[in-house]
């Protein structure tokens, strides 16, 4: 490399192609002539070396174990704002003034109630459906719902369908909840905060009257802080992708969404307590760490490690302080899956394999002890991750449907199938 530009040399011709920096991070080689230069692609599984997009609202340093949003360290943001101040920073690119915030507030708190025929439309469904299943189905309904907000290029209706988003998708959540364990639905409620409404929306029964516990609306409202955006991850580019086709945006984040449920992805925290209960108690810990180091046992220890953190997850060290607030909170000392967690990060902090593979606790070790210890049931663990993530995923679209030099998405292939041949009748096969 030299300069602003990179060489690549092709069967005797160079092939120059610039390089692009950004504010923070690593450079870029800008590869988008190399087919009509060279008449090739590149090739790239899991796309793990390419940029496939610009982006100003999220930033990772995975060695350094840094995520910023919008260039806050997401440490700051979760110990001194909420929920709705970051999905205003996200949307806006800037935190908001106090009558920008309350201004903000008061129109997504007006906009949690659903058209009543949801309901009926959740009626479709199986008593057993998984919430992940009815929250794909849900989400994408309500394009057939709210038609007046769906024309991508109209900025005012772009603006309409992401305060739509933010504020009904907990709504959805909690009727999904409510929905497979028999129970009727319960409205918002304008006077509660957010996060404090969805609670009551999951919790509350008509029979009797319900009290929000301040403490556990506090925690579950930073974990929607620390799972709001992740930049490119899978479903945050399957949003993209679908957005680029010129879809509506409620079509996208079902499609997003579908990508969430994915157990490599938005399921880590189910299966990371999966595996706490497999494992058991304290004295069952040594044999599955002896089956985690051999590289022949399929056991694999779920919760520790991250494809973009070779550091400490920094929203690992923040979980982990809201996981002992909450279970302090509810009396919970001897519960035998905790017991567990803190001698498997105890090990994993101390342990020389572990150390030097860099298997730090992430984030979905702790989440998913939080979350159990609130009332939630695993399967609606992927549902609340999606009710956080909706924001990321609307920025990010609408970011990109902003961008002057966006395209319809199109990954090229490298085709290893039979070269081109002649049919043969079906008497003669």
């Amino acid at each position: 490399m030299s300069g602003n530009t990179s060489q690549l040399q092709v069967d005797g011709k160079t092939v120059d192609m610039a390089i692009k920096s950004g504010s923070v991070g690593p450079s870029v080689i800008d590869i988008a002539k190399l087919y009509a230069q060279t008449g090739m692609f590149t090739y790239d599984p899991g796309f793990t070396s390419t940029a496939s997009c610009e982006s100003q609202i999220t930033y990772i340093d995975g060695d350094a174990g840094i995520l910023l949003y919008r260039g806050y360290p997401i440490e700051q943001l979760a110990e001194h704002g909420d929920f709705l101040e970051t999905c205003y920073l996200l949307l806006e690119g800037e935190l908001p003034t106090a009558a920008q915030k309350a201004d903000f507030d008061y129109r997504v708190t007006r906009h949690t109630m659903v058209h009543e025929q949801m309901a009926r439309f959740f009626h479709g469904f199986r008593r057993d459906a998984h919430p992940m299943a009815i929250m794909v189905a849900s989400i994408g309904a309500l394009s057939a719902f709210y038609h007046d907000s769906t024309d991508i290029s109209d900025p005012h209706q772009r603006m309409i369908a992401s305060m739509r988003m933010i504020a009904k998708v907990p709504t959805l959540a909690a009727m999904a909840y409510k929905y497979t364990v028999g129970q009727p639905f319960v409205y918002p409620l304008n006077s509660l905060d957010y996060t404090s409404n969805f609670l009551r929306m999951c919790f509350a029964v008509p029979a009797e009257e319900y009290k929000v516990n301040p403490v556990l609306s506090r925690a579950l409202d930073r974990i929607f802080i620390l799972h709001a955006d992740h930049e490119q991850n899978a479903s945050t580019s399957t949003v993209r992708l679908a957005g680029s086709s010129g879809a509506n945006p409620f079509a996208c984040i079902a499609a997003g969404t579908a990508c969430l449920w994915g157990p490599a992805h938005g399921g880590a925290n189910e299966a990371a307590l999966k595996m706490l209960e497999e494992i058991g108690s304290v004295d069952n810990i040594p044999k599955y760490i002896a089956k985690a180091k051999d590289k022949n046992d399929p056991f694999r220890l779920m919760g520790f490690g991250h494809r973009v953190y070779k550091n400490y997850d920094p929203r690992a060290k923040i979980m982990q302080k809201t996981t002992h607030e909450v279970l302090n909170e509810l009396g919970i000392k001897d519960d035998p899956l905790l017991d567990v967690a803190v001698e498997l990060e105890r090990i994993a902090l101390s342990d020389e394999y572990f150390i030097e593979k860099k298997l730090y606790p992430n984030i979905d070790f702790y989440s998913g002890i939080t979350l159990k210890a609130m009332g939630f049931p695993t399967s609606m663990f992927t549902v609340l991750f999606t009710l956080a993530r909706t924001v990321g995923w609307i920025a990010q679209w609408k970011e990109m449907i902003e961008d002057p030099s966006q395209r319809i998405g199109r990954p090229r292939q490298l085709y290893t199938g039979a070269p081109q041949r002649d049919y043969t009748p079906i008497g003669r096969r």
